[in-house]
């Protein structure tokens, strides 16, 4: 949300013109038009970015491959920290050429597109700070609870699965299933008759 405040404000109300004898659209923040294309183009990706990342959540749990796991997670971690970066440019570059902006009556009606745009850029920074925080904790969840792991039963077919942990989180040695087929049949079970031919 904060990433189409960002470049929605920056496309409507952050190209006007600076007088009646100039007809041309400038760009508000110190009529530098890569302060506004910079800011346009990191909102943007966020944008999709988001999208993108928001459906990998969604099928997060579905992905059956452990690796493919890791490298979403790992991505997630990668692009939140990036973002985070670009919106940090962000912010300081629109406030510099924000600060720099000697306002005339022209652009004087972007001015709260801009304000806001600034101010948006900051929080975004917060948030993506946040996402990235939030990637590391689920990275390292995943790698302590063995979710990464490429081997987590032995490779003996004859072997048990190991037995649930207690309370105390060591494993116990007792297993949950019986030995394969060390059970007697009797030849002619009880109560069935053997149908003659």
């Amino acid at each position: 949300i904060f990433s189409i405040v960002v470049f929605g404000s920056i496309v409507n109300e952050c190209y006007v013109n600076k007088d009646s004898q100039h007809p041309e659209l400038l760009c508000i923040f110190n009529e530098n038009e890569s302060a506004c294309s910079y800011g346009i183009a990191v909102g943007v990706i966020a944008f999709f970015g988001c999208i993108f990342f928001f459906v990998v959540d969604l099928y997060f749990q579905q992905i059956s491959s452990v690796k493919d796991r890791k490298r979403a997670v790992l991505l997630d971690l990668g692009f939140s920290g990036f973002l985070a970066f670009l919106w940090f440019v962000a912010f300081c570059f629109l406030a510099n050429q924000w600060q720099r902006t000697t306002l005339t009556r022209g652009f004087s009606q972007g001015a709260d597109a801009a304000r806001a745009a600034i101010t948006f850029s900051f929080f975004s920074i917060i948030i993506w700070v946040v996402l990235a925080l939030r990637a590391l904790q689920r990275y390292r969840l995943g790698t302590d609870m063995s979710l990464f792991a490429t081997e987590q039963f032995g490779a003996d077919p004859s072997a048990s699965y190991p037995g649930y942990p207690g309370g105390s989180g060591v494993e116990s040695t007792e297993t949950y299933q019986s030995p394969p087929f060390t059970e007697t049949l009797e030849p002619n079970p009880k109560g069935y008759q053997v149908p003659a031919y």
